[in-house]
């Protein structure tokens, strides 16, 4: 927490950039009531209060600050494996009382003079990241990098760039007010905000704000196609998205690799997936010689990196991460990297903060392997065609939910989200403003 304060400390004492065409910092309507807040109206929400600590708040309901902003009333959130990044006080520039989320959907309650495309009532869903929609980047739907949504100096120093501003997800990509609430304001909300047809649910129309998006875009950046053997880390949701994808894309195989009951589900779910349980693959190349034992001595095609860099195997690099000494591990990676073939691919989806150690660049180089920085994922290049798939049954989000909870619980479904508890992989976070479940949805969980 210490760290995070003091980056945000700092951003507040250098400045932001002057590129940003809407309010930065408005992570909790709370902040400022009379300028933030509807006066009369109050919500329930949930707050970062600092490291491994998560609560469930009331605060004033978000008003219009800007002409193109909506209010939506929230009907479904969900909780990511990125959010735990937050929670662990792994993304910098945390602020006490942030308002997390960035998956939600809703019905449009507000909506400021210079929205023109939606109508109060309107059911909706947004993406994850915020988009100006006249920018260099937008005007490609790659939303991910708009110009004009981020000023955040820090974040433009470490990287060479900025990406655009997004939900709940700290002050480091703008500071915007998330979704696990009752009530949250969309800048842009004519761009940002996606209709959802009747016969798409809140329940399975949700997932286009991430995580369909995101796996799509894994699956077809990293260049999966015809006949090719695909190795994915991680089988969490992103994971077995990006499985349905890559066969979707022609992979001849595809190999999951993970542990515990996570692997069992897998297996239930996806029985065309092969699996590698690593834990019992010890040792530095474990998992990388039993891939190559699996497919003609080479190793895969395509190796898809759906985990997150936080996650240590060796004392080296635990110590590492917890003396500031690197803010990712690369253990996986050097796995990824070593297990393809020659002139392989590796895609890097899972979230990757700032610097490692012990980087196997002499492989990557040597080998000819294309390693490839998916990005956060452009949701606006894809939604429209990803919405069409859902119509047609090719997709079904709901493959992968678990459990169906309230937002009032939510505190309590982080810390079982981290810790895997009750087998939970991806949940629905229903609020007073839900409409019943539809077919298919988990029953309602309480805690």
């Amino acid at each position: 927490m210490a760290m995070s304060q003091a980056a945000f400390k700092a951003e507040q004492a250098i400045g932001h950039d002057d590129n940003a065409t809407t309010v930065q910092d408005v992570t909790n309507p709370g902040l400022d009531r009379e300028k933030y807040g509807d006066p009369n109206v109050t919500m329930k929400a949930l707050a970062w209060m600092g490291k491994n600590d998560v609560q469930m708040i009331e605060c004033p309901k978000p008003k219009i600050l800007e002409d193109r902003d909506v209010i939506l009333k929230i009907t479904g959130s969900t909780v990511c494996g990125s959010d735990l990044h937050l929670l662990h006080g792994s993304v910098v520039e945390m602020q006490k009382g942030d308002i997390l989320g960035h998956e939600f959907c809703g019905i449009v309650d507000e909506m400021g003079p210079g929205v023109k495309n939606l109508q109060k009532g309107d059911r909706v869903v947004a993406s994850f990241q915020i988009a100006c929609g006249d920018c260099f980047y937008c005007k490609k739907k790659l939303s991910s990098q708009c110009e004009k949504t981020n000023s955040n100096t820090i974040e433009n120093a470490m990287y060479g760039g900025r990406t655009a501003g997004m939900f709940g997800y700290s002050h480091f990509t703008g500071g915007f007010a998330g979704g696990q609430a009752e009530y949250t304001r969309v800048p842009y909300g004519d761009v940002n905000l996606l209709k959802l047809p009747d016969d798409v649910p809140d329940e399975k129309g949700l997932y286009l704000s991430d995580v369909i998006a995101t796996s799509w875009n894994c699956v077809v950046d990293t260049g999966v196609k015809e006949g090719d053997v695909v190795a994915i880390w991680g089988a969490g949701p992103i994971g077995q998205m990006a499985a349905d994808f890559a066969f979707m894309n022609g992979a001849s195989r595809v190999i999951m690799v993970d542990a515990n009951w996570r692997l069992d589900w897998m297996k239930e779910k996806y029985p065309k997936c092969e699996t590698v349980d690593y834990s019992q693959h010890k040792g530095a190349k474990g998992v990388v010689t039993k891939l190559k034992e699996m497919v003609d001595g080479r190793g895969p095609d395509v190796a898809l990196e759906c985990v997150a860099g936080e996650y240590p195997k060796s004392w080296l690099h635990t110590i590492e991460l917890m003396t500031g000494l690197e803010t990712d591990t690369s253990e996986i990676l050097n796995e990824c990297i070593e297990s393809v073939r020659n002139f392989g691919r590796v895609g890097i989806t899972g979230v990757y903060v700032g610097y490692t150690n012990h980087f196997n660049i002499g492989s990557l180089m040597e080998r000819g392997i294309r390693l490839i920085g998916n990005g956060q994922a452009p949701v606006h290049l894809y939604w429209n065609d990803l919405l069409k798939k859902i119509q047609k049954g090719e997709i079904d989000p709901l493959k992968m939910v678990t459990h169906r909870v309230r937002v009032e619980d939510l505190d309590k479904v982080y810390h079982k989200f981290d810790k895997r508890e009750d087998h939970m992989q991806k949940v629905y976070v229903q609020t007073k403003f839900s409409a019943p479940p539809c077919e298919g949805s988990p029953a309602l969980t309480t805690y």
